[in-house]
């Protein structure tokens, strides 16, 4: 699933599973919730379903009535208010597809797709705005049928022209560039009839039918004005969405507030994959302009979920005396979704950057173990994979189906990749941060940087300086995260600056690359697609808003790529992500933080959730789509 990198908001900050501000829109509303691609194979017939997986069959049969983890008979009334879902602090639009300005939240409670994903499998499409999906035995095209029920939110009916409408517009460079990205293997769009549309493809692989399937659909007529002309869809502001949503835009002030009503006439209530989702009435979002009034205004009963991604603030101060008498309930929910890749991200478009040596160098300075025990109270796992905490993650020395992989490429590829994979610097007995900065100097010497006239200097005497760009957020955690590992570089000779600014300030100057190095989080993927093509990709290497944040410019790189995205079965896509993970870690574009296989969330007592928790979500979205209120609250 394709989900677009974003800057951390503070040191211990696990951004679970969701994007944000723009991010939140070039992912989410992209997919929808769906969680994987379809199937594909030249054995597979072609016949008409309305449910695909990418590898083997889906989970729920045809006319299944819900989903296993919601709860049907779930009330379906009462206010949900939430604070801000990511570090933006206002907003100054409704169009969540472009580049320019801060989104709303909540924008995803508006639009759907074709299809819509589990969350009890990890790549399984279901339908939602189609009711028939029929993939071509060649697999070099998709065509969908679109239930005549669906509607938009004016009324109108949503038709093939409307979704070839969105996919054009959203490749057009009006839209944000990771759409171009990921639809770039996306030949054309054609209108069979009013109800009918068949996407055909550059390559036959088996996430194509998945993005498709995935495109948010909005009307024709957003952005149209009474006299036939049209906005340009760049600079839609405050125009209300015209989309099929259960959720309409009710009111909103000032940028710091909004409220989501349900549609009462909304057309899919019946639908399986609706059933027991989306149970408020009503949804309000309140922004807050740094994470400690938005902590105190949640212990004060201002909004009723917080979703804790710190971990000394989970322990000492998500308590209280609402705490304590049961109205505000801490929970620690696990899940099985792939953690993603956290960490320092290494700008080498930098000169500074650019050797090998150096930047395991820095990563050798960087000590896990004593911010675990000192700040994270022993929270977190070391990532050591793009790909940790799932199986895609390669370990050991590389297999047989990797070297078949890798073995081509050795003239292009550090010998060190065809051994074990890299192990991150570890300072807990026997090991010791000494050792490890000891070693940091044999590798910086070696690329031309010796200790002389109190700095780590180059041949020419340029001392070794570069800038931490951090988040102003209001958490100061990530400080004492900046302040331990810019002490441990000190003692190379090398001064670290960390410089804090506003988070859509940070977003803008990492979409342009300007930074030395930054705090970024690629969400995890549980099939990797083509996000990994915009992750990693030469092509997008000097692209503006690009996901290539660290700027990985590799042919070798390119190639496993197109082996990720053209693997057919689940073993190809192992043995290549197995390699692409392999070459990536020892390439040391990125100093990794750390992860953990729990979501925290605390709430108030008025609200409950199904007794079966999915296997792959994020916090905030499950809370949206599957939670609900209850009155009286249950007795302590």
């Amino acid at each position: 699933m394709c989900r677009r990198a974003v800057p951390t908001a503070a040191s211990d900050i696990r951004l679970d599973n969701r994007p944000s501000s723009r991010s939140r829109a070039a992912t989410h509303l992209l997919f929808v919730l769906a969680l994987g691609g379809p199937a594909l194979s030249s054995t597979t017939p072609a016949y008409a379903v309305c449910a695909i997986a990418q590898y083997g069959e889906p989970k729920y049969p045809a006319k299944f009535q819900h989903f296993d983890y919601v709860n049907p008979a779930a009330p379906r009334d009462g206010t949900l208010v939430l604070a801000n879902p990511n570090r933006l602090t206002s907003f100054d639009k409704f169009n969540p597809f472009t580049l320019r300005g801060n989104p709303a939240p909540g924008l995803g409670l508006l639009f759907e797709s074709l299809t819509t994903g589990s969350a009890d499998e990890v790549a399984s499409a279901y339908c939602l705005l189609a009711d028939d999906i029929d993939v071509a035995k060649d697999g070099l095209s998709t065509t969908f049928h679109i239930n005549p029920k669906a509607r938009f939110s004016n009324g109108d009916p949503v038709t093939a022209a409307d979704v070839k409408f969105s996919l054009d517009t959203l490749k057009s460079p009006q839209a944000l560039p990771q759409f171009a990205v990921y639809f770039a293997q996306i030949a054309r769009a054609v209108v069979l009839d009013r109800l009918t549309i068949r996407f055909d493809f550059k390559v036959a692989t088996r996430e194509m039918p998945l993005l498709v399937g995935g495109i948010p659909v909005f009307s024709r007529k957003w952005g149209m004005r009474a006299d036939g002309t049209r906005i340009p869809f760049d600079q839609l502001a405050f125009e209300k969405p015209i989309a099929s949503g259960e959720y309409l835009i009710d009111r909103y002030d000032n940028g710091r507030t909004i409220r989501y009503l349900r549609n009462p006439d909304y057309w899919g209530k019946s639908l399986p994959v609706r059933v027991g989702t989306h149970n408020f009435a009503r949804i309000d979002y309140k922004l807050y302009a740094d994470t400690v009034s938005q902590l105190e205004g949640f212990k004060a009963g201002e909004y009723d979920v917080l979703v804790e991604h710190t971990a000394q603030s989970w322990v000492r101060r998500d308590v209280g005396k609402r705490f304590d008498s049961g109205e505000l309930i801490k929970r620690e929910f696990m899940h099985h979704n792939g953690a993603g890749m956290q960490g320092f991200f290494i700008n080498l478009r930098r000169p500074l950057f650019q050797d090998v040596r150096v930047r395991k160098a820095l990563d050798l300075a960087f000590d896990f173990e004593w911010l675990n025990r000192q700040l994270f109270y022993n929270q977190y796992k070391r990532t050591d994979s793009y790909f940790v905490n799932t199986d895609l993650q390669a370990t050991g020395t590389p297999g047989a189906g990797e070297l078949a992989i890798l073995d081509p490429l050795r003239g292009q590829l550090d010998p060190a990749v065809f051994g074990p994979m890299p192990r991150q610097p570890d300072t807990d007995p026997p090991g010791s941060l000494r050792a490890n900065l000891l070693e940091a100097r044999a590798l910086l010497a070696q690329a031309g940087w010796t200790y002389r006239d109190g700095a780590l200097r180059n041949a020419s005497g340029q001392p070794f300086v570069f800038e931490l760009l951090g988040d102003s957020g209001g958490d100061v955690s990530m400080e004492p995260v900046a302040a331990a590992y810019a002490r441990n570089l000190q003692k190379l000779g090398i001064t670290m600056r960390f410089r804090t600014a506003d988070f859509a300030l940070i977003q803008r100057r990492i979409d342009a690359f300007d930074f030395d190095m930054t705090t970024v989080r690629l969400p995890d993927v549980q099939v990797p697609g083509t996000e990994q093509l915009s992750r990693f990709g030469s092509r997008y290497a000097d692209e503006p808003g690009s996901d290539n944040i660290a700027g990985v410019k590799s042919p070798a790189i390119d190639r496993i790529l197109r082996l990720v995205l053209g693997a057919q079965t689940r073993e190809q896509l192992l043995d290549a992500t197995h390699a692409l993970d392999r070459v990536l870690m020892h390439g040391y574009y990125v100093i990794p933080h750390w992860y953990s296989a729990v979501h925290r969330i605390a709430y108030r007592n008025t609200l409950a959730y199904p007794a079966r928790v999915p296997l792959y979500f994020a916090a905030d979205e499950w809370v949206l789509s599957v939670w609900w209120r209850q009155s009286p609250p249950p007795s302590p």
